[in-house]
């Protein structure tokens, strides 16, 4: 028996495995949190880093990005390549997922943007790169794409199914879209569809992706809780996610934002690392905490100690 993920503490997570977690997650009934950050990026207060900040104020689960796994950085966290990943954990005693791109090279790109296509190999979502990631110790893998990436609901799925085989019960696999991610067939209204969510389930997903309703265009609220309805009834698990840069908007903008996610019924509520560069605003973490669990969950999660 496992306790809901608000109220389990540093040390009791550490002994989680992927099961545990899941339960966790679902036992939190929404009031999951999860902040990305970008690793390598300079963190917002220099010698503190970015995922410490981020689960100082008050998320459950961190998730790094644009972390090469075969050269593994996070900015702030003095160790060692092969035990970067751990050091994140013990700093922060949270949940630490790893992003991981499929991207298919067939894909009707639009854009062509910083982050991509495929600049660095151990950023790809590839059976070698998902064992490295596994032996690193990360607790979960998101696979999904950066800005004109050229993502596709075809090589998610075909990853999910590669990072099942890759990592076995070691990982936690997330999949989906925060945005469009470069394609242009799967984007807006169409970024997915029941039946892309089923077969991410099916292929092995644990947590489904859908972007936030207010966030891509043509996301409303009753569509995304159509695919939070469709992983759940397949037996998964969803994050509403904020990848467009609107986690750097008003407090006021965040709590509808969050509000809204909630009402789809999501188990995970994410929000992206451009508030500036690099991680969201801080404030908006908080204030998206206390939008879906109050002050006393918001604060206990901020205030618990490691020690404990």
């Amino acid at each position: 028996m496992v306790r809901r993920l608000l109220d389990t503490t540093a040390r009791e997570l550490a002994g989680y495995g992927r099961a545990e977690m899941l339960a966790a997650i679902r036992g939190s009934e929404g009031r999951t949190v999860a902040a990305e950050v970008m690793a390598p990026v300079m963190a917002a207060v220099y010698d503190v880093s970015n995922p410490e900040l981020a689960a100082g104020m008050g998320a459950d689960i961190v998730v790094l990005n644009l972390l090469d796994v075969r050269e593994p950085v996070v900015f702030a966290v003095d160790a060692a390549p092969k035990d970067v990943v751990r050091e994140v954990k013990r700093l922060t005693g949270r949940i630490v997922a790893v992003n991981l791109e499929p991207v298919d090279p067939e894909a009707p790109r639009v854009t062509d943007d910083d982050f991509g296509p495929g600049e660095k190999a151990g950023r790809l979502a590839t059976p070698e790169n998902i064992a490295a990631l596994a032996a690193l110790g990360a607790d979960a893998v998101v696979l999904t794409g950066n800005p004109g990436m050229g993502v596709t609901n075809a090589s998610l799925t075909r990853a999910v199914a590669a990072a099942r085989d890759a990592a076995g019960d070691d990982l936690i696999v997330m999949a989906g879209k925060m945005h469009a991610a470069g394609s242009a067939t799967e984007a807006g209204a169409g970024i997915v569809d029941a039946a892309a969510v089923e077969g991410f389930v099916a292929a092995g997903a644990d947590v489904v992706l859908v972007p936030a309703p207010g966030t891509v265009p043509g996301c409303h609220e009753a569509q995304v809780r159509e695919w939070v309805a469709a992983a759940h009834a397949a037996g998964a698990l969803t994050m509403t996610t904020i990848g467009t840069s609107q986690e750097g908007a008003d407090a006021d903008t965040i709590r509808r934002l969050a509000l809204m996610a909630k009402m789809t019924g999501t188990d995970i509520h994410h929000l992206g690392d451009c508030g500036y560069f690099g991680i969201t605003v801080p404030e908006n973490i908080l204030a998206y905490s206390v939008a879906i669990r109050g002050r006393r969950h918001a604060y206990r999660r901020m205030a618990m100690s490691l020690l404990r």
